[in-house]
C-alpha cells in the first residue's frame, strides 16, 4: 500500500507516520518512509540519531543531480528530460533505520535561484516512481495540505489518512483536505484522531467523522512529549501508545484488502 498522511500543521502527522512505520517494520514488512514536509522531522521521530540525520540530504537540495538526470541547466529555456531515470534513487539516497528506508524530499527554493524546472521534474518523477512501481509499504508524511500532489501522483495513493485533533479548526482543515483529495482523484480516505485527552475527545471525533472511515485515535501521551524533549522515537518509550497503533494497523489492513486491488491496476504515467 501507498499511504499519505496529512492534516493541519502540528496535529501529529509525523508522530503517527513514525509509529506506524516502526510498528509495521517490526512485523517484518519492508517500509519506505518519505518525509514530504519541508519542516523535516520524520527521521528524528523514527529514532535516527542526529549524526545519521545529517546524511539524509533532501532531494530538492540536490541541484546538480537534478541537472544531471534531466539535462537542464540553471538558466531559463532549452530542452530537458521530463521522465528522468530515478529508479535507483530510493536506494541510493535513503538512510536505513530499524528496517525502514527513509527519504527526504525537502522544499524547492525559488528566490534568486533561477529556473528550478529540473528540481521540480526530478522530485515529481521520484514520487511517481515510488507510488507506481515500488513494492514496499510506503508511508508519506505530508505538508499541512496536499496541494503539492499532482493529479497523476495523487491517483496512485492507495489511502490518504487525515490526522485530526478534537477541535473545530482541525475538522475544518480535514474537510478542506477531503474536498481537494476528491478533486485529485484520491478514492480512499480515512481519519485518525490525535492528542486525545479522554473518552469525551474520542466521542467528539467519532460523532463528527464517518464511522466506517475512522481508524481510531492516539491519546495525548507523556511518552510522545518525553521522546520529543530527548530527541528519541516515541516508539521506543515504555509507555508509548502501541496498542492504539496496533488497532489502527488492523483497520488499515482491512482497507488494504480493497485498495490493493486498485493499486495493482496503476499504469505508470511517464509524462
Amino acid at each position: 500500500m501507498k499511504i499519505a498522511i496529512a492534516g493541519k500543521g502540528g496535529v501529529g502527522k509525523t508522530t503517527l507516520t513514525s509509529l506506524l512505520a516502526r510498528s509495521f517494520a517490526k512485523e517484518g514488512m519492508r517500509v519506505l518512509a518519505i518525509d514530504a514536509d519541508p519542516d523535516a522531522n520524520l527521521a528524528g521521530a523514527l529514532g535516527v540519531s542526529s549524526e545519521n540525520r545529517e546524511k539524509l540530504v533532501p532531494l530538492a537540495n540536490m541541484k546538480d543531480l537534478a541537472i544531471e538526470r534531466t539535462g537542464h541547466g540553471s538558466g531559463f529555456g532549452g530542452f530537458f528530460v521530463l521522465n528522468p531515470t530515478v529508479d535507483d534513487l530510493p536506494e541510493t539516497l535513503s538512510i536505513k533505520h530499524e528496517g525502514i528506508r527513509i527519504l527526504s524530499l525537502g522544499s524547492i527554493r525559488h528566490g534568486g535561484s533561477g529556473c528550478v524546472c529540473s528540481q521540480h521534474t526530478i522530485v515529481r518523477a521520484l514520487m511517481n516512481h515510488i507510488l507506481l512501481k515500488e513494492n514496499d509499504l510506503v508511508l508519506m508524511d505530508m505538508e499541512a495540505g496536499i496541494e503539492h500532489l499532482g493529479r497523476g501522483t495523487a491517483e496512485a495513493v492507495d489511502l490518504l489518512i487525515v490526522v485530526v485533533e478534537p477541535g473545530r479548526r482541525s475538522l475544518e482543515t480535514a474537510a478542506q483536505i477531503e474536498r481537494l483529495a476528491k478533486d485529485l482523484g484520491i478514492e480512499n480516505l480515512a481519519y485518525v484522531g490525535s492528542k486525545l485527552r479522554d473518552s469525551s475527545d474520542m466521542d467528539f471525533l467519532s460523532s463528527a467523522l464517518p464511522n466506517e472511515r475512522f481508524l481510531g485515535g492516539i491519546q495525548l501521551s507523556d511518552a510522545i512529549r518525553t521522546a520529543d524533549l530527548n530527541d528519541l522515537s516515541p516508539f521506543d518509550q515504555d509507555d508509548a501508545p502501541l496498542s492504539q497503533i496496533k488497532d489502527i494497523q488492523t483497520r488499515i489492513r482491512a482497507l488494504g484488502a480493497t485498495t490493493n486491488v486498485k493499486a495493482n491496476t496503476h499504469v505508470p504515467d511517464e509524462n
